[in-house]
């Protein structure tokens, strides 16, 4: 599939004391003839809360509006989002929509904990958690990472994608999360059948982690864009194809973008998003800095 390059859409610049910049794991939701596109936007100690903007649905490169109050802020202190929060996912399940998130918080002998939290809304601005404490928490093989990134509700069931991470790699004298892709199940989206558990794509040899699933159905075939690094600290995007949602195909070189780099996303491309509005498709990411320079979009050209 060949996308089209176009540009940067927006990036915090100070309107707000928590808004400072990035905007990380863009996830937009349609809303009649604009796009609700939220994302995490860091303060200055880089602690990310959850805003929007909205933009054109025919232009997304046309800002409408920009909110300035955070729909879901970080929890209170001590809780497991005391420390920042990024998007999972945004799943509307009538009558309200859910929003799955991860929650940082840090600790004294490991970097930091990262694990998922839920809330809902009932008109896509005024977030409410679920809880207090994580809805998918550590266990074992599992200690530091459950991060929720995709959720399809088939089958009478909650099928759910998500980053599991159980260890650290020492790259230059620093810490980085190890961490893949697994798959589990639900009967209503905040408990898991862990009978159901499967690991279902590890790093390859070069690669020290893969994650940040997003995950579609289309007509009879899943696609996934996820983003990994490698042990030279080249933080890029993979894609893979599956008929089941369980047994991937990867084909990064399937995914080819027209346009040069420019300056926000020169150095990289990560946490790809995907939007169909009428005859377009949209393709959100971030750029530079897992989001530091901001959010843009690419437009499918050929299938």
């Amino acid at each position: 599939m060949k996308w089209k390059k176009k540009g940067v859409i927006y990036c915090p610049n100070g309107e707000a004391e928590w808004m400072q910049h990035s905007f990380l794991t863009p996830t937009p939701v349609l809303m009649d003839d604009k796009i609700r596109l939220f994302g995490g936007i860091r303060d200055k100690d880089g602690v990310s809360r959850i805003g929007f903007i909205d933009v054109s649905a025919e232009n997304p490169s046309n800002v409408l509006y920009v909110h300035k109050e955070p729909v879901l802020d970080i929890g209170e202190d001590g809780c497991f989002d005391d420390n920042g929060i990024i998007l999972g996912t945004i799943l509307y399940d009538h009558p309200l929509w859910r929003m799955y998130y991860v929650g940082f918080q840090l600790v004294n002998k490991v970097k930091f904990f990262a694990f998922s939290g839920l809330a809902y809304s009932n008109d896509l601005q005024n977030f409410k958690r679920h809880s207090q404490t994580p809805i998918m928490d550590r266990r074992d093989g599992i200690r530091f990472i459950a991060g929720i990134h995709s959720i399809l509700k088939e089958d009478n069931k909650y099928k759910v994608w998500y980053a599991g991470g159980n260890g650290w790699e020492i790259i230059n004298g620093l810490p980085y999360p190890r961490y893949s892709i697994f798959y589990i199940e639900s009967p209503d989206g905040c408990h898991f059948d862990f009978k159901s558990n499967m690991h279902l794509i590890k790093p390859t040899k070069n690669e020290y982690r893969i994650g940040r699933p997003t995950i579609y159905k289309i007509k009879n075939k899943y696609i996934m864009f996820t983003t990994y690094d490698t042990l030279k600290k080249e933080y890029k995007m993979a894609y893979f194809e599956s008929f089941d949602g369980m047994s991937w195909e990867r084909k990064d070189e399937e995914v080819v973008f027209i346009g040069e780099k420019t300056a926000w996303d020169l150095e990289m491309m990560c946490y790809l998003t995907l939007l169909k509005y009428g005859q377009k498709t949209y393709l959100f990411y971030n750029g530079n800095g897992m989001g530091k320079t901001g959010v843009g979009y690419a437009e499918l050209l050929e299938n």
